[in-house]
């Protein structure tokens, strides 16, 4: 074998090694690009969570919030005030249900309807 035949093949296997490469270059680039992309989606929602918590922190530092939670939460009542508690039966009696449940099946409300 000449020089040159050895010449040529030893530079199509490093030229076949070097695009092998590439190729694996590429593909990983590839797949770290979804990578970013997720983390961006992820990102963009923590921020979202974020601005949402500020402004409940805001509400929340406010004074009629800390008030009315006092109220209702802790049973406390300004000066000159009385804290009156209605057990949870009496609140029944006191509203009943504006109408009763009917569970007949349709076709028996419907029968009653037109017979």
């Amino acid at each position: 074998m000449s020089y040159k035949k050895i010449a040529f093949f030893t530079i199509v296997v490093i030229l076949l090694l070097t695009i092998n490469d590439l190729v694996h270059s590429i593909y990983d680039i590839w797949q770290k690009q979804d990578l970013v992309l997720q983390a961006q989606k992820d990102l963009d929602t923590e921020k979202r969570e974020n601005q949402e918590l500020k402004k409940q922190i805001t509400t929340v530092n406010q004074s009629q919030f800390i008030e009315s939670q006092a109220r209702n939460k802790l049973l406390l009542a300004k000066p000159g005030e009385d804290v009156i508690i209605v057990p949870n039966s009496q609140l029944a009696t006191a509203y009943p249900q504006s109408k009763p449940i009917d569970n007949r099946p349709n076709w028996q409300k419907w029968w009653s309807i037109f017979f």
